[in-house]
């Protein structure tokens, strides 16, 4: 485990790495914020997870394929993982290095600011709060998966999807990139897909789900969806 843990460092530190070097600009204000907030991010949540829920630790190093996922989702998966390295690319290639985007009001970058961190919040506590947050849709018979409906699942179903999407729209408004919210919103689409799927599995083979769902009304956003 130690082993996976350290590779899984360095693994994110290439993300802030890539983000800066395109940029072309390695004292770039914005770009070393939203850096310093994704290694926090991940950085804390492995080592939370090692310390207190090494069970889901493991869970969440598992491959597309493995277990019983569901055969769409291996897709998705894939899917998602190439949106967020155009993500990660399309963003400081377009609101610095090239400047294909005008400048954003202040407003707007003081909005993905704060979207930034209400997903820290409700990243973190999702895996504090759900410990069968597997990165596959499957049934976790394995560990033997329960419906969690406290804490952030007391407020969505998804809350981890929520803080997804308010993490590729408010990473690109605070750096200042139309294509990157762009290529954001498109990633949040691809996650309402999944959910739409993930549910259609979890209301058919975990027990409680349905009831779930009839006492929590909305998957991703309060009073929309």
């Amino acid at each position: 485990m130690e082993k996976k843990i350290v590779f899984s460092f360095l693994f994110i530190l290439l993300f802030p790495a890539l983000i800066l070097l395109l940029s072309g600009d390695l004292f770039w204000p914005a770009g070393w914020i939203f850096c310093i907030w994704f290694v926090t991010l991940c950085f804390s949540t492995i080592l939370y997870l090692y310390r207190k829920d090494p069970a889901l630790l493991e869970e969440r190093y598992k491959q597309p394929g493995a277990g019983n996922q569901e055969g769409w989702d291996r897709y998705v998966v894939y899917g998602l993982f190439a949106g967020f390295i155009l993500w990660i690319i399309v963003m400081p290639l377009d609101a610095k290095r090239f400047g294909w985007s005008p400048a954003f009001p202040l407003w707007l970058t003081i909005a993905g600011g704060a979207g930034l961190a209400g997903s820290f919040f409700l990243f973190f506590r999702s895996y504090t709060d759900n410990t069968f947050l597997s990165p596959l849709v499957r049934i976790q018979e394995d560990r033997k998966q329960r419906v969690v409906s406290t804490g952030v699942y007391g407020f969505v179903r998804h809350p981890m999807y929520l803080g997804g999407c308010l993490m590729f729209i408010g990473a690109p408004l605070l750096l200042g990139s139309v294509w990157g919210v762009l290529t954001g919103l498109a990633l949040t689409l691809l996650l309402m897909g999944r959910i739409l799927g993930e549910e259609l599995m979890l209301g058919r083979e975990l027990e409680g789900y349905r009831e779930y769902t009839r006492q929590i009304r909305y998957r991703l956003i309060p009073y929309l969806w």
